[in-house]
């Protein structure tokens, strides 16, 4: 090895040691550091969604105080002899059972309410859940890469040195420089991606614009326990798609749905009994010794196309229901395969990760930087085993990322 050589060597193992061997880089100086749990209660108090839902339960039971609605009645104004004009009454009142039956379908409105906001508060959980992870993974990312780019920011002044002094050819320098930039050019996208996850997360827990969150634990040291509930969610799981799914609170609000509908078929058909009408007016002359009385009569549903038309309606509202919940049921049983799939697939990848993937990431910075020492391997080929060992850590972050993705999907479609 000749002196050129031997210097570049040695200032360049010099650099790779105080990049690989410095202490790992803290967090980011920032006013709001949230857990998970945190930031799930804030979108609880402040997601709109939410006040959606609320404000349409207390619509549902304001119904269900009107339930018992008489019609109004009817205001007469009449001359029975032709001589002078009375006033009077007409009052109709439904059979008992209609009054029944529109007290249970307004209950049932009510429940369906509920259930709408049982789904809207899983949904914002499960958003929340998700942009956490997202925020982890970003700013795991940007610590990644800043140490790279500080790395390799050190590496490019000091080759820039030795060409210009003539020590190093032009090929090693223009290698350094682009690998340089690439990696300051990956930074620059993960900060940028770093503050539109900042801004997901802040939108969702009542805070838009804010780019000053910060995730209270890093997602590379939670990979040991992400990896230890995935095996229990998966051994834990039933055999049967449709008992998986069935605490969704999307499947009891269709399954509500069809109740109610099926409550909208027995109103119509309470309707088509008879209705009592009630009057009070004056039929005799003006100088009768009878006044006011009381009259009464029936109203009778004759025009029975109408109630049959209303019907058939009712009948195909409920049926569509129960087609739309057939249809979530589906839905829910194909997402739910998906996301199952998605965690076995990436609890296996994160174990290979766990177990060999990052060993020997660390074995190749290791000894590419030995080798390279003892002059058995080239500049490129070290720069060339660097880089394979980032790509292991960077894919590393991606499957940790994924995988609490898949994790949250698989809890909101079971109902967690």
């Amino acid at each position: 090895m000749n002196r050129s050589t031997f210097r570049f060597s040695a200032l360049l193992l010099v650099v790779l040691a105080v990049g690989m061997l410095s202490p790992r880089l803290t967090r980011a100086q920032v006013s709001q550091v949230l857990s998970l749990d945190s930031a799930v209660a804030r979108a609880e108090r402040q997601h709109p969604r939410l006040r959606q839902a609320a404000r349409q339960l207390d619509e549902q039971r304001a119904l269900k105080r009107g339930s018992f609605s008489l019609t109004n009645p009817d205001l007469l104004m009449e001359a029975p002899t032709g001589n002078f004009y009375t006033f009077g009454a007409v009052q109709t009142i439904q059979s008992p059972t209609v009054y029944r039956r529109q007290a249970k379908q307004a209950q049932a409105g009510i429940e369906l309410a509920s259930r709408n906001q049982l789904v809207q508060v899983a949904t914002v959980r499960r958003d929340v859940r998700r942009a956490y992870v997202n925020l982890q993974y970003a700013e795991a990312l940007v610590r990644q890469l800043t140490q790279q780019d500080s790395l390799y920011q050190r590496l490019y002044t000091a080759v820039g040195r030795l060409h210009a002094a003539g020590e190093i050819d032009l090929l090693q320098k223009i290698s350094t420089e682009a690998e340089a930039k690439q990696v300051a050019n990956q930074l620059a996208q993960a900060r940028t991606d770093l503050q539109a996850a900042q801004q997901q997360l802040g939108l969702l827990i009542g805070q838009p614009g804010a780019q000053d969150l910060a995730t209270s634990s890093d997602l590379r040291q939670a990979g040991q326990q992400l990896a230890t509930q995935g095996t229990a969610l998966l051994a834990e799981l039933p055999t049967a798609d449709s008992s998986a799914v069935a605490a969704s609170p999307t499947l009891g609000y269709y399954q509500q749905n069809v109740r109610l509908s099926q409550s909208g078929i027995s109103l119509v058909r309470a309707q088509r009994t008879p209705a009592l009408t009630l009057g009070y007016m004056n039929q005799g002359e003006r100088n009768s010794p009878y006044g006011y009385r009381f009259q009464a009569g029936v109203s009778v549903p004759l025009w029975f196309w109408t109630y049959r038309s209303q019907l058939q309606a009712a009948t195909a509202r409920s049926q569509a229901a129960s087609a739309e919940l057939d249809v979530q049921r589906l839905e829910l049983s194909t997402q739910y395969r998906q996301a199952l799939a998605d965690v076995r697939k990436f609890n296996s990848s994160l174990g290979y990760y766990q177990q060999t993937g990052l060993p020997q990431a660390r074995t190749i910075i290791s000894a590419s930087q030995r080798l390279f020492q003892a002059g058995e391997v080239s500049y490129l080929v070290l720069f060339q085993s660097l880089r394979q060992a980032f790509d292991i850590q960077f894919t590393y972050l991606t499957t940790l990322r994924d995988y609490g993705q898949a994790m949250v999907e698989l809890n909101y479609l079971r109902g967690q």
